[in-house]
């Protein structure tokens, strides 16, 4: 995993989606972030998107292996669908943030042959699986 398309992330710095996404891009993983409500815009240095799709059609030369979504349980049907239809393009897998959970949406995304994980932090696991010394 080396380049994270964020779904809702926030440009308010105080969110959650805002922090866990600097704490990636600090420790040299490449974002795009994917918000219809401020596409067009930059949050932490990066052009946002509206869809995923259009994310990879204006950066094909990117291949985003990770998307991240911080959506309501309710409303990540359509990003976990938009990762399925991305797999061709690169994208290995679908996490879900702490608190966010799709048992059926990650089924389909695991009967995809993609890797789903829901209801973890990114940032949590990163700091638990890598070593501080090893953190760019």
């Amino acid at each position: 995993m080396r380049t994270i398309a964020v779904i809702g992330l926030s440009p308010k710095r105080e969110r959650d989606s805002h922090r866990v996404t600097a704490y990636m891009q600090r420790h040299g993983y490449r974002i795009v972030p994917v918000n219809p409500a401020v596409a067009g815009t930059e949050i932490l240095g990066e052009r946002v998107y509206a869809t995923l799709a259009e994310a990879q059609a204006a950066l094909p030369d990117l291949e985003i292996d990770t998307v991240n979504v911080f959506r309501r349980s309710v409303d990540t049907d359509q990003p976990i669908a938009d990762a399925i239809a991305a797999k061709q393009a690169g994208v290995r897998t679908v996490w879900l943030q702490l608190g966010i959970v799709n048992p059926d949406g990650l089924r389909r995304a695991r009967a995809a042959g993609m890797r789903a994980i829901e209801d973890r932090c990114l940032m949590v696991e990163h700091r638990r699986l890598v070593p501080t010394d090893r953190v760019r």
